[in-house]
């Protein structure tokens, strides 16, 4: 057997055993980093395996604890699970559905529009949907709402962080893409590299992002229309008060204004509005009652469990790619992508149907650290928009979190979701969302000025 074929058989192996690894339950993080060392080993008995590429492994941790932009990760988590342990979201949901919950809908709509205030405050979407499921689920129900619509729209708000900015799926997609667009102009031969930064996919997210909650209203309020008796009014919601409704809105709006307005206003980076953020988090907190110390250790303590997380991944696929590049996979996806009709929009069409379908079994930080190192140097090497396609993906990866059978969305409603409501109501609801997905995906395709105007105008 020759030594070209002798990698690709360890290429196979080295994606079976991964998916073995993934399917069996073993924490991802050693997964990653397991498989691929036993694939280098098994690589260097056989002579197949160059192993000055596992000599780059501690660059990459380095380079992982020296990147200011990561630093955002755990300063948003922090944000965000401290609104959700101050109770702000259970306030301001109790303040809009009050607005809205008498007239056909209304509840949906509240359910919506505090999903997408929510995302542009947290960008966390276990958070959201717990919290949403707990307050609204029950009440939604109670009063005669179609329960697959009820939880279809509590999950699709919830996965709402994830594209509205600031989101813990843009951070890091930010980064990965960054560095797969300066491998890909280094390759081309341009030594003074351009750069993307995780403000570029903040700006281009946002009108997407607002674009999809109008959808989601849209189907809302045509089911409503169409069919009253799956969203009857809701008579019993009494409005409140001027003054209680801005205590409950305000802080959400200040939040989203002090993290979102100075990166897009170019007034601070992603990481130091995250650090405001987490800052303003704590001081509405402490303004509701809500802030002690055995809340700040809560909060801290769930903080560094998912930053832990996150980062044993990224080492985890770090290790994995290093592997993955020494016997050649790089090269042969850059074949297998060039190749393809149709030229770059083949490749991305490609690409975008692999992120999709790999959404059913697989997490999106997986996603985002294993697949987009492999494929963004060749899409970008091939004259895609590095900001255009971060936003494509994030939508994509969005979707993640509703497919059946492990979008994340339907567990965490599932485990707080009262006895009565059918986990298959809970999975049909999830699909006319997951068709607004979609959509709106196919518009940003169409359409890539949804994407990269906003950018083009505030930073040129």
């Amino acid at each position: 057997m020759s030594l070209h074929d002798q990698q690709i058989l360890m290429l196979v192996l080295l994606l079976l055993g991964l998916f073995a690894g993934l399917a069996s339950g073993f924490p991802v993080a050693f997964v990653l980093g397991g498989v691929a060392l036993l694939a280098a080993g098994a690589g260097m008995l056989t002579g197949s395996f160059d192993p000055s590429f596992l000599e780059a492994f501690p660059n990459r941790v380095f380079g992982v604890m020296t990147n200011e932009t990561l630093v955002a990760v755990p300063l948003f988590v922090f944000m965000g699970v401290m609104l959700e342990k101050s109770r702000i979201a259970e306030s301001l949901l109790e303040a809009v559905a009050s607005l809205f919950g008498q007239v056909r809908g209304g509840l949906v709509v509240a359910v919506l529009l505090v999903g997408a205030l929510l995302a542009a405050s947290t960008g966390i979407v276990g958070a959201t949907v717990v919290a949403m499921g707990l307050i609204s689920l029950p009440t939604m129900l109670r009063n005669g709402y179609c329960p697959r619509l009820a939880s279809g729209a509590i999950c699709a708000s919830g996965t709402l962080g994830q594209i509205i900015p600031p989101s813990i799926v843009l951070v890091l997609l930010g980064d990965q893409l960054g560095n797969a667009y300066q491998q890909a102009q280094l390759k081309q031969g341009i030594f003074a590299p351009e750069t993307i930064s995780v403000g570029d996919l903040f700006a281009g997210a946002l009108v997407p992002g607002l674009g999809l909650v109008g959808l989601y209203l849209a189907y809302a309020l045509w089911v409503a229309w169409r069919q009253p008796v799956r969203a009857p009014a809701v008579a019993s919601l009494a409005p409140r008060g001027k003054l209680a409704l801005a205590k409950a809105i305000v802080p959400a709006l200040s939040l989203i204004l002090l993290v979102l307005g100075s990166i897009l206003g170019g007034f601070a980076t992603a990481t130091e509005a995250a650090a405001v953020g987490a800052v303003g988090a704590t001081v509405f907190a402490a303004m509701h009652g809500q802030l002690g110390w055995a809340r700040l250790r809560e909060v801290s303590e769930q903080t560094v469990r998912v930053t832990a997380m996150v980062f044993a991944i990224l080492l985890g696929a770090a290790l994995f790619s290093l592997v993955f590049r020494g016997y050649g996979g790089d090269e042969l996806v850059h074949e297998a992508l060039t190749a393809l009709p149709g030229g770059k929009w083949g490749a991305v069409v490609a690409v975008m149907l692999l992120m999709f379908l790999l959404g059913f079994v697989l997490d999106f930080i997986e996603i985002v650290f294993v697949v987009v190192p492999i494929v963004g140097p060749v899409l970008l090497a091939l004259g895609v928009d590095p900001v255009w396609l971060g936003v494509m993906m994030a939508i994509n990866l969005q979707t993640s979190f509703l497919t059946p059978p492990f979008g994340f969305a339907l567990f965490y409603l599932r485990g707080v979701a009262p006895p009565e409501l059918a986990t298959g109501d809970i999975y049909r609801g999830v699909v006319p969302f997951i068709g607004l997905q979609l959509l709106m995906l196919a518009l940003v395709a169409l359409f890539p000025s949804l994407a990269t105007a906003l950018p083009d105008w505030l930073y040129g």
